[in-house]
């Protein structure tokens, strides 16, 4: 429970730290709320009004292998979370509006607008978006162009609204929530979505009938994040208490039960991801699964499933954030590492041998606040390039271009390991209240 009050308060501090902090009077103003750069340089300091501009540049150069090619501000509040589907990305924040561009070329098209507070969660598959707002509910949402503009259509609402029924208690617990919704995942096989709470209980939800067929309680502290494999249908969920665990369901039911419990470290796991890879040789083996855990300490583990007990082997970590991480995710053999350090970092995994080796491959920068989410996809130009959404607790959300080449890889591999003096661009408020509220040893640093 200790853990629980730490991660509450960190997330205060967070929002708290946003809005107290006054902004410079000479503070450049956007003049549109979406910024293009003519060139490929990392925007400057002065271009975003937010309370992290007066940080120290980091003085560290490194080869070009990424640029941001849009840059927006939102002065009505934090930018919670964010989901990518084939045409659209769509950005939720604590106003209740939800943000939509249009892939690949990225203008804007249009937006939700729901009367039901901020958007702390989303997930987007195939021309379905789901939302969870501030009243503890999903929305389910038919997203699609028409006429160049974005026309969503609200499907339905998890759980609906009973005004003519009188709920029995133990029905109310079961289908709602009690706490504010961090996170969420769907199972396109079987049309489940699960949602994850503060209050401690992840709900499964059959969206064709539009009710919760199970609700458990998965941890001692707050649901952080989900992933699903799509390939077995296996739940992953981790927590402020400091725990990873999997649920697999009962089969022929829709009860889940525990089958494993990963816990390496003390320190609250806030962000997971799952990656799945065939090996390139012999063909004839099953592909490889990973899961990546990002936690309070700065560390980056991972885990190895067992193609004979299909149990997971802890592998190792991944160090180089000098501040917790707060989000991951996959796309092939890459991982992406968002922290409250400002930096994304990106990991590639390589097969060398029996055995699999991570190596920090660029360090993206150019946030003036904590990562607080990301999202990434391979951009379909055979071009090789990679798009990346992040999000910032400087209410800033930024498009980046990733260019995959090799030999800017092996380059850039060099540069991570030789260069250990990377300094976080954080306001010096910011880190001061950070250390009162979890003392100088909660850091890992290099």
């Amino acid at each position: 429970m200790e853990f629980h009050l730490q991660q509450t308060d960190l997330w205060t501090s967070m929002e708290e730290q946003t809005k107290s902090i006054d902004l410079p009077q000479d503070a450049a103003v956007l003049p549109d709320p979406i910024h293009f750069p003519n060139s490929p340089s990392r925007p400057s300091a002065a271009s975003v009004p937010t309370p992290w501009a007066m940080s120290p540049a980091p003085t560290n150069q490194q080869p070009f292998v990424y640029h941001c090619i849009a840059s927006l501000h939102r002065p009505d509040g934090n930018i919670l979370s964010i989901a990518m589907t084939k045409e659209f990305i769509f950005v939720g924040s604590e106003s209740g509006r939800i943000q939509s561009w249009k892939l690949p070329e990225c203008p804007g098209v249009g937006f939700i607008k729901a009367s039901s507070g901020r958007v702390g969660a989303m997930f987007g598959c195939g021309r379905m978006l789901f939302s969870c707002h501030g009243d503890y509910r999903v929305r389910i949402w038919d997203v699609k162009m028409g006429n160049k503009r974005l026309k969503p259509k609200k499907i339905s609402t998890l759980p609906p609204k009973r005004s003519f029924l009188v709920v029995r208690k133990s029905s109310r617990q079961m289908q709602y929530h009690t706490d504010f919704i961090s996170c969420l995942a769907y199972n396109d096989a079987d049309k489940l979505l699960y949602t994850g709470s503060w209050d401690s209980t992840v709900k499964a939800w059959n969206i064709s009938e539009n009710r919760c067929v199970d609700s458990f309680v998965a941890h001692e502290g707050h649901v952080n994040a989900i992933v699903i494999n799509q390939e077995d249908g296996c739940v992953f969920t981790c927590s402020s208490d400091g725990s990873v665990k999997i649920w697999r369901r009962v089969f022929g039911e829709s009860s889940h039960i525990l089958t494993m419990i990963l816990k390496f470290q003390l320190s609250p796991v806030n962000a997971l991801a799952l990656s799945l890879t065939s090996s390139p040789s012999p063909p004839s083996l099953k592909p490889y699964n990973f899961l990546y855990s990002g936690s309070s300490d700065g560390l980056i583990n991972f885990w190895e499933k067992e193609s004979s007990s299909s149990r997971y082997n802890h592998g190792g970590f991944l160090q180089g954030h000098h501040f917790g991480v707060l989000c991951l995710v996959t796309v092939k053999n890459l991982i992406l590492s968002g922290s409250e350090d400002t930096a994304i970092r990106i990991w590639r995994r390589e097969e060398i041998g029996n055995g699999f080796v991570h190596s920090c491959v660029s360090v993206i920068e150019g946030h003036h606040g904590p990562v607080r989410c990301l999202a990434a996809a391979m951009e379909v130009d055979n071009m090789g390039n990679m798009l990346v959404c992040s999000a910032s607790l400087d209410q800033t959300f930024k498009i980046w271009r990733v260019k995959l080449n090799v030999e800017h890889l092996k380059k850039e591999i060099v540069r991570c390991e030789n260069n250990n003096n990377h300094n976080p661009v954080l306001s010096p408020s910011w880190v001061e209240k950070r250390k009162q509220l979890q003392g100088d040893d909660y850091y890992y640093c290099i």
